[in-house]
């Protein structure tokens, strides 16, 4: 897989987020929202963490990986394994990667970090293409 571009960490808005559930300014049930999608897609493509939920402290966090473009068709706004995404990598254009932690125990959930892979157009020679319009 190539190096990550325009990497985005929500480490901040996380423990904002915490800190406001802490406070009592957020409920614990507005926290763990995490719907049956997110708590499936971390059954079947997460990958484990050894960082234990911050709300329930009883299960480690699993991360799971969403990949987003519309070069990417039918298999955008899916959730994909590392191995997946080291070949969408190879494969595809440019797109995005959303990397959400969620605890399957109390459902809690939250967005970490985002990145962009794959090259600037599809023929992998990562330029640009120009777009004109048409005559």
């Amino acid at each position: 897989m190539r190096n990550p571009r325009q990497v985005v960490d929500y480490a901040l808005q996380r423990r904002a987020h915490l800190a406001d559930v802490a406070a009592g300014r957020s409920s614990v049930e507005d926290a763990c929202d995490a719907g049956t999608y997110l708590l499936q897609a971390a059954s079947y493509h997460g990958t484990a963490t050894t960082t234990p939920c911050p709300i329930c402290r009883r299960e480690e966090l699993t991360n799971v990986s969403w990949v987003f473009s519309e070069r990417l068709g039918p298999v955008s706004g899916s959730a994909r394994s590392a191995e997946e995404i080291a070949r969408l990598d190879d494969a595809a254009g440019e797109f995005t990667v959303h990397v959400v932690e969620v605890c399957r125990t109390c459902r809690w959930n939250h967005l970490v970090q985002s990145y962009v892979l794959g090259a600037d157009d599809a023929s992998g020679s990562g330029r640009r293409r120009r777009r004109t319009a048409s005559p």
